[in-house]
């Protein structure tokens, strides 16, 4: 008997439908779910309802229409959503999701359903029909996240926002946020690079739609100078009598007492249950040695067979501790764990595992840790290193994948995450940065949520992404609202406004290109508010001459692509930039 090949749609329709992360349990039927304008969301309880509402916000903004969210019995063409705690083989992630006549989403929880959901939004950015299927989806790790050093420079909240979204939609769960929020209790601290309250607010409750946890992180003892540099009295001094402005004297009760009073004012903005204090690199490139106060303070608590490192532990338990009073778990990195304290650290601390040192992961994880995979291959660095996607896709990288170990089980990992940091801040721009985290944000989505390697090369693998495109409600940063062009803004200046490959602006005179260059430096950036803008030599390569057009009501304000400080007007005509809730910003109308 001769059997006829199958045709080749037929064969495409057998194929799990294209998703990030893609779906590895797809059994296809006949037939396919049509979407269309009679559509509704049908949800019955709160949790249900609560799922439902975020989904009909997304469909409207992903341009799919206003779909109303009703209760009772479904028909032929809607959106089922169905939380059944009794369900608990999905755990509290996982869904099924069933394309038929109509189309259901059932999770165990809240948040089971909400991913079940994405899959939805990704499943119809390929168009109104949906092939007809089912398919159970329960991920791996229980946390999958990036992390942000919006610390000493600001980062815009256009573009956290932005990243909130498209983490939702690719089902990751944590936002770790090293970030300064502008203190009440210590107004000596306010150095730029801050968000105030009210936006962190606002970028928090994002999070809690999109079921995404956002972290806070003030790093400390180590990296304190953001916090420390006009607090003199609370700098580790050495033998010399020279003050380290970025560190820290565990010593004094008076810095442990700082930290938690910053601590406790963070926690009127995040209600995030866990909290990362850092404690990396606190002695990077010093001896203990220098600093004999250290080893009298832990040898005093401890005993006369402590070590300097035991004093480092004890700041670390002693946080720790604040955080627990408050329910709330402590994070740290690893680096601090060197194997020279005599004093462990909490074990129901997470030790986020970056750096290859003594203590291996294995070892944390026998010691009782959790330990989550923050490897230095994962880093994003502005104007340094960049991971390597592709090369990981390729190696089938997943987050047992530790720098200087691989584990065999995933027992004790918690998941995995991207980091960035702004070593140079000016090295990259945001926009540029973004271009660069996007391939890397569906990979460890694919690493964490699935199976590692779902298309046999990596080309195929961002065209998935590439099909799945952005997440509903996100905004396309690199968009200027003017043409190229000859404009005279308001009665300051004449200028060239020219479109940069970034998506920014190069204003240019006969003066030269406006610029920040003036001022104290911080990561190679002029943060200091009050600098004033000056016409510099043109340079395509300066990404302190990109400037951002700003919509107002009456025109437009200027802000800095790097420092992220508006231009204002001074009373004597002087064009300076500050931050925006410390001076109004100047608005240009152009013509």
């Amino acid at each position: 008997m001769v059997v006829a090949p199958t045709p080749a749609v037929a064969q495409e329709e057998q194929k799990p439908p294209v998703t990030v992360p893609a779906l590895t349990d797809w059994a296809p039927e006949s037939g396919s779910y049509v979407y269309g304008p009679r559509t509704r969301i049908v949800a019955d309880t709160g949790a249900e309802r609560r799922v439902a509402g975020t989904l009909a916000d997304d469909l409207r903004a992903a341009g799919h229409g206003t779909v109303p969210v009703v209760r009772g019995g479904a028909r032929a063409g809607d959106i089922v959503i169905d939380v059944r705690p009794a369900e608990s083989a999905l755990g509290t992630e996982g869904y099924e999701l069933h394309a038929g006549k109509r189309l259901s989403v059932t999770g165990a929880t809240g948040a089971g359903a909400f991913y079940g959901t994405r899959t939805l939004l990704q499943l119809l950015a390929r168009g109104d029909r949906i092939p007809a299927g089912r398919t159970v989806d329960v991920p791996r790790y229980k946390e999958r996240g990036v992390g942000v050093c919006a610390c000493y420079i600001h980062v815009s909240l256009p573009w956290l926002e932005n990243l909130v979204r498209e983490m939702a939609y690719h089902k990751l769960n944590q936002l770790l946020l090293e970030l300064k929020v502008k203190s009440g209790a210590h107004p000596e601290a306010n150095t730029w690079g801050y968000y105030t309250k009210d936006e962190m607010r606002r970028l928090v409750a994002l999070g809690e739609k999109y079921h995404v946890e956002i972290i806070p992180e003030i790093n400390s003892p180590g990296h304190m100078d953001p916090w420390i540099e006009n607090r003199p009295d609370l700098q580790l001094t050495d033998s010399d009598g020279t003050r380290q402005p970025s560190r820290l004297d565990i010593t004094r009760p008076a810095a442990f007492d700082y930290y938690t009073s910053l601590m406790d004012e963070y926690a009127q903005v995040f209600t995030a249950k866990s909290w990362h204090m850092g404690a990396d690199e606190y002695m990077l490139g010093s001896d203990f040695a220098k600093y004999p106060q250290v080893l009298k303070y832990a040898q005093d608590r401890y005993g006369p067979g402590a070590t300097p490192q035991d004093a480092f532990v004890d700041f670390v338990n002693r946080v720790h501790d604040h955080a627990a009073g408050k329910g709330v778990d402590l994070r740290i990195w690893n680096d601090g764990l060197t194997g020279a304290n005599t004093v462990p650290v909490r074990t129901d601390t997470t030790v986020e595992h970056w750096l290859n040192v003594a203590v291996k992961p294995s070892q944390l994880i026998a010691q009782g840790y959790s330990v989550m995979n923050a490897a230095y291959s994962l880093y994003l660095i502005r104007g340094g290193f960049h991971s390597d996607t592709g090369s990981l896709y390729d190696q089938s990288w997943d987050p047992r994948a530790f720098e200087g170990e691989k584990l065999t089980s995933a027992r004790g990992v918690t998941g995995a995450k991207v980091s960035l940091w702004p070593d140079n801040g000016r090295g990259e721009t945001e926009n540029e940065v973004a271009v660069r985290l996007w391939p890397a944000l569906r990979h460890i989505a694919q690493a964490t949520w699935g199976v590692p390697h779902p298309d046999a090369t990596y080309a195929e693998f961002v065209a998935r992404g590439t099909a799945v495109g952005h997440a509903p409600g996100w905004r396309d940063l690199t968009r200027v609202p003017v043409a190229d062009g000859t404009y005279t803004f308001g009665r300051s200046f004449t200028a060239s406004v020219q479109r940069t490959a970034d998506g920014y602006v190069t204003l240019r005179s006969a003066a030269g290109c406006l610029a920040i260059s003036g001022g104290r430096l911080t990561l190679n950036v002029p943060l200091q508010p009050g600098v004033e803008a000056t016409w510099d030599t043109c340079d395509a390569t300066n990404t302190l001459q990109r400037w951002e057009l700003e919509p107002a009501t009456g025109g437009f304000r200027l802000v800095n692509a790097i420092t992220r400080m508006a231009l204002t007007v001074t009373d004597d005509g002087r064009i300076v930039q500050y931050p925006p809730d410390q001076r109004p910003p100047a608005v240009w109308p152009l013509t």
